[in-house]
């Protein structure tokens, strides 16, 4: 009775094409993000820090692997190494060009993660699936390789690590060693709404079903005048870009220096475990995969001590990556979908709760 669709009429294409159509969407949107902004008024710095940063960042990087994998049909093992390109080219960028807004060359980075992208993404014309997999496998460790043997990427610092410079927006320091958590995660969750909000309208759009039209059958695709090397070669820039930027964020702020191992084959593996566990093909499963991913240590290690029992920090890190591991089995085995799936179970259940038929 919550979730009722019905007296919720459409007197437009415009209205019938909303993003949410319903007035419950609507409002529970409105709230999450009401509960957002509060935040920082009544969280710790570690809940920001520690939590809502890195959620919102990697579920930023996961919406441009879903938009690969969950929408196109593409594998791809190389998303940490296409947050690297995103967060050196800002570091270059912030250098060569000082006096520009660090937004400025956050939002301009992912453009060169998209050109890599689209370069590493030229073999899925002619290779699908576990081949295709190995060959961002290789751009992993090619780019990796670049990181660590061009030192003009680092600007030749003797640590071969990046550091962040201080810069401010309307005064107010963002970046560095200067900027408050608050700060930094007002700016991170402005730009994470933005670009799922572009995210949504293109994979509505004709590009987003042209992308699904390619995962779905690649052949019927083309014989219905879809064009796979534009189709596929969109999705890679598309995906590499939402990567590079969260990439940028990543060091930017939120770590404040970073080197190779920032961006290994782990984090790649990590953001498909977020895409996995959270759902494919759902832009709302990007966040629910972040939030479980990096919630569920937190809880793991909270519960002994609500419980007055001692629990090391490597028996979390085991705990946790068990747990990780035995959810994306079963996730594949029973639900596929992931986390999306039973939200999107739950909304049908409470359009006839309390009564038992509709």
């Amino acid at each position: 009775m919550f979730y009722r669709e019905a007296g919720q009429f459409k007197t437009n294409y415009k209205a019938d094409q909303a993003i949410f159509p319903i007035f419950q969407d609507r409002v529970g949107l409105g709230l999450i993000i009401v509960a957002a902004l509060l935040v920082p008024l009544f969280g710790s710095d570690f809940l920001i820090n520690s939590i809502m940063i890195p959620v919102l960042i990697f579920a930023l990087a996961a919406i441009g692997l879903n938009i690969l994998t969950g929408y196109c049909g593409q594998l791809s093992l190389g998303s940490g190494a296409f947050m690297g390109v995103g967060a050196y080219s800002c570091y270059k960028l912030a250098t060569i060009f000082p006096d520009v807004n660090i937004l400025v060359h956050i939002l301009l980075s992912g453009f060169f993660a998209a050109g890599i992208g689209c370069i590493f993404g030229l073999p899925s014309l002619r290779i699908k699936g576990l081949y295709l997999a190995i060959t961002t496998l290789a751009a992993q460790f090619f780019l990796e390789w670049c990181f660590i043997r061009i030192p003009w990427l680092y600007n030749y610092n003797d640590s071969g690590a990046i550091e962040v410079p201080t810069r401010t927006l309307l005064t107010v320091p963002i970046t560095g060693p200067s900027s408050t958590p608050s700060v930094r995660y007002y700016v991170i969750l402005a730009l994470v709404i933005f670009l799922t909000w572009i995210a949504s309208n293109i994979i509505r759009g004709r590009i987003g079903r042209s992308w699904m039209m390619i995962r779905d059958m690649d052949i019927a695709a083309e014989l219905m005048g879809i064009r796979p090397l534009y189709a596929k070669l969109s999705a890679f820039a598309v995906s590499s870009y939402f990567c590079g930027v969260a990439g940028a964020l990543m060091v930017f702020m939120w770590l404040g220096a970073a080197e190779v191992e920032s961006f290994s084959i782990n984090v790649s593996f990590l953001i498909l475990f977020m895409v996995i566990i959270g759902g494919m093909g759902s832009l709302i499963g990007c966040f629910l995969g972040a939030a479980f991913i990096f919630g569920l240590p937190i809880a793991i290690r909270k519960l002994p001590e609500w419980m007055d029992v001692a629990i090391h920090a490597s028996t979390v890190d085991h705990i946790s990556r068990m747990v990780i591991g035995a959810l994306i089995i079963l996730f594949l085995i029973v639900e596929p979908h992931g986390f999306a799936r039973l939200w999107q179970i739950v909304k049908e259940k409470l359009r006839n709760w309390p009564f038992p038929y509709g």
